[in-house]
C-alpha cells in the first residue's frame, strides 16, 4: 500500500503526501453510495411495515435510487469539465448527505421518495467521476495499483452492507440507517474539497438537449430491465422499450452535431477503449445475472434461510477484495488486458462449475465455486479499468468514467432482468446461470481481441516512462 504513495521524478498527478487525503476521500464517497442499496434492500421489510405500504411499493426506495443515479450518470461525468471535478463531487456528497438525513426524518412514504431520488442524484455525481480522479491524483505508473484498490472498495462495500444493515437494526430502527451517512458524508466532503486536485475549466457550453435524451434514454431502458425482471406487462416493457430507443436515437443525432457533446462519440472510435467497454458490459451482465439465480437456487432449490445465502454469497466480494489489489499491481507491470483476460477465464470456468452444481451439494461445494468466480473478477475488473480510462486522451477521463460507470450499472439491471425473462420463459436457475458464464464467455472473445492493441499501446507507456526518468 505504500507504494501508492511513493513519489519518482517524472511523475504526474499530485505529490505522494497529498495522495493520501484525496483518496481516503474517494474512499468513504464510494462507499456511502455503493453500500446504500445493500444496506437499505435488508431494511425494506421493516419499512414496509412501518410506513404501512405493501412489499411491491417498498422496493421503490431502492428502485428510485438506482433509476435516477443511472439517469444521471453521463450527465455528471459532463458537467465535471464546466464546473470541475472537485466542485461536482463535493456538491455530490453534500446533497446525498442531506437527502440522506432527509430520508431519515421522512415522515412518510411519498417524502422518503423525494429524498431517495435526491440521494441517487447525489450518489450519480461522485460516481460518476470517481475512476477518472483517480488517473489525476496517481502517476501513469500506479494507476493500475489505484484502480485495484478501487475495486476494493466497490467489493467491500456490497459486502459490508448487508451486515451494517441487519447490525444497526438489531439494535436500532431504519433511519438511523440513514442517519450513518451523516458523519461519514460530512468528512469525506470536507477532506475532498481540501486534497482533490484543481482544475481548469472548460470552456463553452453545456449540452442540454443530449443531457435530456441521455436521461430519457437510460431510465427507459433501466425501467424496461426492472419490469422485465418484475415479470411485467408486455405492454409496460415495451412503452418503456420504446422510450429508451427513441431517446437513444435523439441522443446520438444531437451528439454528432452538438457543439459541445455530452458523450463525445469519438471516444469509440478508440477500438482499445470501445472493446474494454464492450468486456465490462457482458462481464457485468454475467456477475448481476449470476447473483440473481444463485438467490433463487440456494433459497429456493436448496433450502437455505435468506442468512445463510448471504454467508454462501460471501466468498466472491471477499475474494475480489483479495486479488483486486494483486490485479492492479500486475497491470501496471504486464499487459493489462492479458491479465483481465485470464481474470474472465477464471470467472468462466467458475460459473460453469456453479451451472453445474446440484440441488443436493454441500454448502462446501458452493463456496469454492463462488471463490473461484470472485478471484476471477478481481483478476478482470481493475486491468481493464485501468486499459479503459487509459485508451482516452487524459482531458476525455470524465466522460470515459462516466461511461464506464453506466455501462456497469446497466449491465448488472440488464443481468437481472434476463433472469426474470428466462424464469418467466420457463427455464430453470441453472439455464439461468449456463446464460451468465455464455455472456462471460462472450466478454473473454471481446477481451482477447484487443491484446494485440493494448501489448503495443502498452510497450509505448513504459518506454515513455523510461525516458523521462533519463536525466
Amino acid at each position: 500500500m505504500s507504494r501508492l504513495f511513493s513519489t519518482r521524478d517524472g511523475d504526474d498527478g499530485l505529490p505522494g503526501p497529498e495522495r493520501r487525503l484525496a483518496v481516503i476521500a474517494l474512499v468513504l464517497g464510494t462507499l456511502l453510495a455503493v453500500m446504500d442499496t445493500t444496506m437499505i434492500n435488508i431494511a425494506l421489510p421493516t419499512m414496509a411495515r412501518d410506513l404501512e405500504v405493501s412489499a411491491s411499493r417498498a422496493v421503490w426506495i431502492t428502485n428510485l435510487f438506482q433509476v435516477v443515479c443511472a439517469a444521471m450518470l453521463l450527465v455528471f461525468a459532463a458537467a465535471s469539465e464546466l464546473l470541475s471535478r472537485r466542485k461536482v463531487y463535493v456538491a455530490g456528497l453534500g446533497l446525498f448527505v442531506v437527502a440522506a438525513l432527509g430520508s431519515a426524518l421522512a415522515p412518510n412514504f411519498e417524502t422518503l421518495l423525494v429524498f431517495r431520488a435526491l440521494q441517487g442524484v447525489g450518489a450519480a455525481a461522485t460516481l460518476s467521476i470517481g475512476p477518472s480522479l483517480y488517473r489525476s491524483i496517481f502517476p501513469s505508473r500506479l494507476l493500475g495499483s489505484a484502480l485495484g484498490l478501487s475495486s476494493l472498495v466497490v467489493a467491500g462495500g456490497y459486502a459490508a452492507g448487508p451486515s451494517i444493515g441487519g447490525l444497526v437494526l438489531s439494535v436500532a430502527s431504519w433511519p438511523w440507517l440513514f442517519a450513518l451517512n451523516l458523519p461519514l458524508g460530512i468528512a469525506a466532503a470536507i477532506m475532498a474539497w481540501r486534497a482533490l486536485p484543481r482544475e481548469a475549466r472548460r470552456e463553452g457550453s453545456f449540452d442540454g438537449y443530449g443531457a435530456l435524451a441521455s436521461m430519457a434514454m437510460l431510465a427507459g431502458l433501466f425501467m424496461a430491465m426492472d419490469a422485465i425482471g418484475h415479470r411485467a406487462a408486455i405492454t409496460e416493457v415495451l412503452g418503456w422499450l420504446a422510450l429508451c430507443l427513441g431517446a437513444g436515437t435523439a441522443f446520438v443525432l444531437r451528439q454528432r452535431r452538438a457543439p459541445h457533446p455530452l458523450l463525445p462519440l469519438s471516444l469509440f472510435s478508440e477500438a482499445r477503449f470501445s472493446l474494454a467497454v464492450g468486456a465490462q458490459g457482458t462481464a457485468f451482465i454475467g456477475q448481476g445475472l449470476t447473483f440473481v439465480a444463485l438467490s433463487f437456487l440456494y433459497q429456493q432449490e436448496m433450502g437455505y434461510s435468506a442468512l445463510h445465502t448471504a454467508w454462501l454469497f460471501t466468498p466472491w466480494p471477499l475474494t475480489i477484495m483479495l486479488v483486486g489489489p494483486l490485479a492492479g499491481r500486475l497491470a501496471d507491470r504486464f499487459n493489462p488486458s492479458v491479465v483481465a483476460s485470464l481474470g474472465l477465464v477464471l470467472l468462466l470456468i467458475g460459473l460453469v462449475s456453479l451451472a453445474g452444481l446440484s440441488s443436493d451439494a454441500a454448502a462446501i461445494d458452493s463456496l469454492w465455486r463462488t471463490a473461484l468466480c470472485g478471484a476471477g473478477f478481481g483478476l478482470f475488473q481493475p486491468p481493464n479499468n485501468r486499459e479503459l480510462m487509459t485508451s482516452v486522451p487524459k482531458a476525455r477521463s470524465a466522460n470515459a468514467s462516466g461511461v464506464m460507470s453506466t455501462t456497469r450499472t446497466v449491465g448488472q439491471s440488464l443481468g437481472v432482468a434476463l433472469v426474470g425473462l428466462s424464469l418467466a420463459a420457463g427455464a430453470g436457475v441453472q439455464q439461468s446461470l449456463w446464460l451468465g458464464a455464455a455472456t462471460t464467455l462472450l466478454a473473454l472473445m471481446i477481451s482477447l481481441a484487443r491484446i494485440g492493441r493494448a501489448s503495443r499501446a502498452h510497450r509505448q507507456a513504459r518506454a515513455e516512462r523510461a525516458s523521462s526518468r533519463m536525466p
